[in-house]
This record gives structure tokens, sequence and C-alpha cells, in this order.
């Protein structure tokens, strides 16, 4: 089966690119040390070269992943090789943060790349979930990276048909929690919304969906897909959350146009080389500090903090403050945990360069 890689998003910028004697593909599903790869003449199982793994061990972030651009190379034994990916022009990066035994945060400040070249992150939160104030806040964070990716957010309220009363309501609290982005409402089954969702996929472009286990993420790409190409499950009954369907990262291809990205389920995702994302999610209290006394305010009791203010007047919510509070303290802590291990593999590169200074000293006459 032959693919015009232009549906796929290749373009003549990515061309300019490609390593001369190089065969393009768009990476769809990875393994461990291979992937599963489109090119023109088909799809293909490869393995990554040495200079890819060891890149990779250096650095996660260097990882081949779905929605990357690769180079391949033929083999003399008769297979392709992945080469190099291609730089990439968006990437959806989660933060190596954990909670420890103790509760503290823990982690490597290293990232994992979710996804790559991805235009639009549908994040997906069930209505009947969406009211609690944890999963507001779990918009406000994929939001945050979605915009810190380079791609463009969309929240989908999906299983909008189980939410009987006050739907309006609820799209507006989470418009709140998500100023300047589009929100809408989808029922999967029935089909509301679904057309509307697949038009921001017009011609080539790519949607990563994002969302906890029973968010109807699957169901969701069954149906922009108009045929299930992924399993399904229900919810539990004991608590209405899902179970994972999807265990693995993967691009499908749809028919009417655009590709999409299913994910698994995510419990936890932490922040990594934040820039401005979260600002953009909480630019009511960004707007509101603008008018604090100190340039510097930490709006934790300082006096004539505008953001302060506006909590005890009612115009902001308490839960928002914490919220921002919360994705602003870990955002620190990964960029100290980031500049700890650069200053580390700093220290080790100078160790290697005055020890072989040292050996070819001793070698001299």
């Amino acid at each position: 089966m032959s693919y015009d890689l232009s549906l796929l998003g290749w373009t003549d910028l990515r061309a300019a690119e490609l390593p001369d004697g190089a065969v393009p593909a768009r990476v769809a599903r990875v393994d461990r040390g291979a992937a599963e790869v489109i090119a023109t003449d088909g799809q293909h199982h490869v393995r990554y070269a040495a200079h890819v793994r060891r890149a990779a061990a250096a650095d996660p972030v260097a990882l081949p992943c779905v929605g990357d651009w690769a180079a391949l190379r033929w083999l003399s034994e008769g297979r392709y090789e992945l080469d190099a990916v291609l730089p990439r022009t968006t990437a959806f990066v989660r933060g190596g943060v954990s909670r420890d035994s103790v509760g503290g945060l823990s982690g490597d400040g290293q990232g994992q790349v979710l996804a790559a070249n991805v235009d639009i992150v549908f994040v997906a939160e069930p209505a009947m979930h969406a009211t609690d104030f944890a999963d507001l806040a779990r918009i406000e964070r994929l939001v945050a990276l979605a915009w810190e990716s380079g791609g463009t957010p969309v929240v989908l309220v999906t299983k909008s048909d189980l939410f009987e009363h006050g739907l309006d309501g609820l799209l507006d609290d989470v418009r709140t929690a998500a100023p300047g982005v589009d929100v809408h409402a989808v029922s999967s089954l029935h089909g509301d919304g679904v057309e509307l969702a697949a038009s921001y996929l017009a011609g080539s472009r790519t949607a990563v969906i994002l969302g906890p286990s029973g968010a109807g993420k699957s169901t969701l790409v069954n149906a922009l897909a108009g045929k299930e190409v992924m399993e399904t499950q229900r919810v539990r009954a004991a608590d209405g959350r899902g179970r994972h369907t999807t265990v693995h990262r993967e691009l499908i291809p749809l028919a009417r146009g655009g590709l999409l990205i299913d994910t698994p389920g995510i419990r936890r995702i932490g922040l990594y080389d934040m820039g401005d994302g979260v600002d953009r999610v909480f630019s009511d209290i960004e707007s509101l500090a603008e008018d604090c006394r100190f340039g510097d305010c930490g709006h934790t009791g300082e006096p004539g903090c505008a953001v302060l203010a506006a909590l005890e007047r009612g115009e902001l919510p308490e839960r928002r403050l914490e919220s921002w509070r919360k994705l602003q303290r870990e955002a620190l802590w990964m960029a100290s945990r980031t500049d700890a291990r650069l200053r580390k593999e700093q220290q080790n590169k100078w160790k290697v360069i005055h020890k072989e200074m040292r050996r070819t000293g001793r070698n001299r006459p």
C-alpha cells in the first residue's frame, strides 16, 4: 500500500530538512528501540540507529515519538533503519515529576515527549466529573502544557449526554479555567459536537487527545474516524471512572482528512521547561498582578496585593488562586531540577576533558 505523505503533513519545508539519500516517514507508534512508521511505500517496523539510541540515552526528549518525522536509511541487509529525527515544529513534553513515598515531589528533571508536530491539543474531560475542583485544575494543567507545546488547545467536555442539567453553567466554569480557549460539549455516542471537533483537523492537521481514563477519548477517535479503530470500554459502575483502554500512543490517519494521536489515560503529568504556558492559562491573575504595589508580589499576604483584594471581593475564585500557586511551585521546582542536571552534565564533561589533558600531558616526551 502506498501513501501520499502530504496528507500526513509532509511539506516542502520538511523536505528541505531531510538528509541526502534518506527516505521520509512519519512515526505512527513506538516500542523499545523500534518504531512503526509510515513511508511512501507503506508501513515499516524500523529499529533505531546506534547514534539515535545514544542521543536518547543522554536526553529522553531526543527519543523518537509518535508524530515525529524521521529520516530512514536503507541497509544492505534489506531493511530500513531510523537514522534521524527531523526538527520538531511542536512537542508536547511532560516533566519527570512524581510523588514520592512521603508525599513530596521527586524526579530527574528530564522530560518525556508524548507527541510531536501536533497542531491541535484536544483536552478531554468528561462532563460528569468536570465540576470537581481537582478536574478543573487538571484542565488548567493540560491547557498550560498545550500552550507550551506550541499547539493550540481546545477543551472538549465529553459525554455531555450524561449531564442532565446545567450544561451551560458547566461550560462557563470550564471557560473560566481555560480563558481564551475554545470549549465545546461533545457526545460521541449521539454525534453532538463531533463535526465541530472534526473541523479543527481540516487538511492534514494533527491533533493529540489528552485526558483521564474514562474520558471517552477512544470513543471520540472512533466517531471522528467514522469507524471503530480503537477499542472502547465502559466506565466502572462503582465510581464512574474508566479503565485504561488505550495502552500506547498511536497516530491514526482519518479518512476525512487530518490525523489523531490517542493517548493512554493520564493520572498525573508534570510540567517541563515551562515558559509562558501557566501565564496564559492564568491571564486573569497576571492581569490583576499588574496593579499590585510590588512588582515581585507573591500574592501571599503582601500589602497592596491586587490579587488578594480580588479574592476578598469574590471576583477571583480561591480554587483558581491555589491552582496557580501549585503550578508556579511545580514549575520552579522542575526548573531547579533541570538546572541541577545541566550543572552535573557540565561537571562530568569537564572531568573527561581534564582527564584527557592529564593523560596526553603525561605521554609527551
